[in-house]
């Protein structure tokens, strides 16, 4: 194929009048009307002189012309680059430095703030607002609604990802045509995806789930979509019985177990509901089946990686399981200390491997070859096991990473952030549990000699500083923080003492 990615998701709709994407005002957009769109989309940025293999960074609102921006981006060989939209000027700052991106599209409001920020950079700046208003789709309206698709190898980058860890700064994860495309057509023929499915989408889109799971398994399926702006009970609720499908993160279940609307009729002519991005608990899981008849399937991926094991979709998914590997992809158990694989049954760090394993860390050739091994496995930080049915359990990190609501947050950047502030000597963030969101970020201070912090002078400052998700939801203040005899902080003695503060809530 001239365009692995592109023809495969994409192209091979052109000319379907069926329905892709379903509004939530009543309207919808076809196959062709949304290639059309995408079309337009790529012949501007064309105009705008970007070449197969430019980055183009993306801060913009859920729309119909945001995922068209996508397409585009693959018909082009653009590489795309999606920014959550809870990002700060100073967050972005990182990411367009880093990725050398060529084009920055943002809402109509950010411009102000990101574009002395992309003109230092060298990079232009466009709008796309939610109601698919702004530069972007005003030049767009100049072109043809076909576009002649670039030619693209299946190891030729299709986006990068930035994903956080534990120390130092965000890594943009290279993800090739060949990366997203097999994981997809993996998931739809184990998800059992065809045409008459429609997915009740309410995920963000500049995330993996959102956007390389949701948005393409249900291209590669030639389905479609409720495209809801995001997740809200009412709206759910009220289109769950068009649906057929729904992918979501523990967060969209619990809520919707707290509505006594959501109940075995209302999900009765559902096939699939499935969960990721954070750890589902075995409580709701059971909640969920007790209350509707459907047992959620559980998966595990990573940004890196997308998907690599799923529970069954025939057969019993179990509670507190993220199931069994993929097809093609390959899953061992490791002692951290000497990449040895263990026995069946003993805790490790997690490694895979398959064609949905990424090319590595963008401009970090050290770190990726830390974290992904000469014989193609990728080193997850994930610790688990292999129970003895095979099942896959997650049951901690290697690092601190805390995952709140389904997004991925570094406790660094967060300490350094705070660490900066009047009458705080040193901190310690850590992720405790939460009923609602998996864990939630709590900061512990300790003040300098004789001061006492301002805790809403803090919290003030990590607002302006940080996106909201990963905003401390609780500051505690100690004397000192425990230390082990090399003098590192002991997070798990900390997530010991507070990781009840907010059970019940």
């Amino acid at each position: 194929m001239a365009n692995p990615l592109y023809d495969t998701l994409f192209g091979r709709h052109a000319g379907s009048d069926a329905p892709f994407l379903h509004l939530p005002d009543g309207g919808q957009i076809s196959y062709a009307g949304f290639l059309a769109m995408a079309a337009r989309i790529a012949g501007h940025l064309s105009a705008l002189g970007l070449k197969p293999g430019d980055r183009l960074a993306a801060q913009v609102a859920k729309s119909p012309e945001a995922l068209a921006l996508y397409a585009a981006c693959a018909q082009t060989g653009v590489v795309f680059l999606p920014l959550n939209t809870a990002y700060t000027p100073t967050e972005v700052t990182y990411f367009l430095e880093n990725s050398g991106a060529s084009l920055v599209i943002c809402d109509g409001a950010g411009r102000e703030a990101l574009g002395p920020i992309a003109a230092g950079l060298g990079a232009q700046v466009a709008t796309l607002n939610a109601d698919g208003s702004g530069s972007l789709m005003e030049g767009a309206a100049d072109h043809s609604e076909t576009f002649p698709t670039a030619e693209r190898g299946a190891d030729d980058l299709a986006a990068l990802l930035y994903t956080s860890g534990t120390t130092g700064r965000s890594k943009g994860a290279m993800l090739s045509q060949r990366n997203l495309l097999s994981n997809a057509q993996v998931l739809k023929d184990e998800w059992r995806f065809t045409s008459d499915d429609v997915l009740l989408h309410c995920l963000p889109i500049f995330h993996t789930h959102g956007l390389f799971v949701a948005t393409n398994v249900t291209l590669a399926a030639g389905g479609a979509m409720i495209f809801l702006p995001k997740f809200d009970v009412d709206a759910v609720l009220h289109h769950l019985p068009q649906a057929t499908t729904m992918m979501g993160v523990p967060t969209f279940y619990t809520r919707l177990l707290d509505d006594a609307r959501f109940d075995g009729p209302a999900t009765q002519h559902m096939r699939l509901f499935t969960s990721g991005s954070a750890p589902l608990l075995a409580e709701t899981h059971d909640r969920f089946s007790a209350r509707t008849g459907h047992a959620i399937l559980e998966r595990y991926g990573m940004t890196e990686t997308n998907m690599n094991t799923s529970n069954p979709y025939e057969g019993d998914r179990r509670a507190g399981t993220v199931g069994f590997p993929l097809p093609g992809v390959e899953l061992k158990v490791c002692d951290p200390a000497n990449g040895q694989e263990l026995p069946q049954g003993e805790v490790g760090q997690l490694e895979v491997r398959g064609e949905n394993v990424f090319q590595g860390y963008w401009q970090m050739p050290e770190k990726t070859a830390e974290e992904l091994r000469e014989d193609g496995f990728f080193i997850t930080g994930d610790l688990g096991l292999i129970d003895e049915r095979g099942y896959v359990q997650i049951v901690g990190r290697g690092k601190d990473l805390i995952i709140s609501g389904g997004y991925n947050i570094y406790p660094k950047e967060i300490e350094l952030v705070l660490d900066e502030q009047a009458g705080v000597l040193e901190s310690a963030v850590i992720g405790v549990p939460h009923p609602d969101f998996g864990e939630t970020v709590v900061g512990v201070l300790v003040p300098e000699a004789g001061q006492t912090p301002d805790a809403d002078a803090i919290m003030a400052a990590a607002g302006e500083a940080l996106a909201r998700f990963k905003h401390p939801r609780k500051l505690i203040v100690l004397d000192e923080l425990p230390r082990n005899t090399m003098g590192k902080v002991q997070k798990n003695i900390l997530r010991e003492r507070y990781g009840d503060l907010f059970t019940g809530e």
